[in-house]
Formats: structure tokens, C-alpha cells, sequence
């Protein structure tokens, strides 16, 4: 997976490409918490090139929700795959997260 993260007016945005799984999601776990314990900013993760997420990368995605949630701000996802949202509604995740 590839994660490229820009900061922009206070809003920091992270674009994943490929998989999200088991392998790749400490990856995104590292870039994720250090901004959420920041609490500098919004965030947003464009999903517009993530093609498979699994249980590891929902944990992820949890916990980024939990961390913005007790610090006062917001994550938003954007651009989500068919094939990525039908998990995210399978597990109820669009309850969960700010989907756009």
C-alpha cells in the first residue's frame, strides 16, 4: 500500500492506494497516530485508489475514529470504492465513520 499525506489550511489528508490488510495496516497505523494525537487538524483519508480493506484495516480506521472523537476533531472518508463501501456496510462501518 502506499499512503501519501498532504496538509493543507489545517486539514491533513491521507490518499491510500491498494490494500489495506493485515500486512499494510501498521503502516497506516504509524502515519495515522501521531496526527491524531496532534489534534492539529481535521482529517480526511481518500479512498479513491484503495482497492480491499480487511478486518486489520477496520481496526485501524476504529481506533483513528475513537482517537479524533476524544480529541475534538473530525475524520472523514472520501471516494470510497464499491467493493470497499459493501464492507463498510456489511459491518456496519458506515454507522461508524463520516463517509462522503
Amino acid at each position: 500500500m502506499q499512503i501519501t499525506k498532504t496538509n493543507q489550511d489545517g486539514q491533513v489528508t491521507f490518499l491510500l492506494e491498494g490494500r489495506l490488510d493485515t500486512i499494510t495496516s501498521s503502516q497506516l497505523q504509524a502515519e495515522l497516530a501521531p496526527v491524531v494525537d496532534a489534534a492539529q487538524g481535521d482529517i480526511v483519508l481518500d479512498l479513491s485508489s484503495l482497492a480491499y480493506i480487511s478486518s486489520a484495516g477496520l481496526r485501524v480506521l476504529l481506533a483513528a475514529q475513537k482517537g479524533v472523537l476524544a480529541k475534538g476533531i473530525s475524520m472523514t472518508i472520501r471516494n470510497v470504492c464499491p467493493e470497499v463501501m459493501e464492507v463498510f456496510d456489511m459491518t456496519g462501518f458506515t454507522e461508524i465513520l463520516n463517509i462522503l
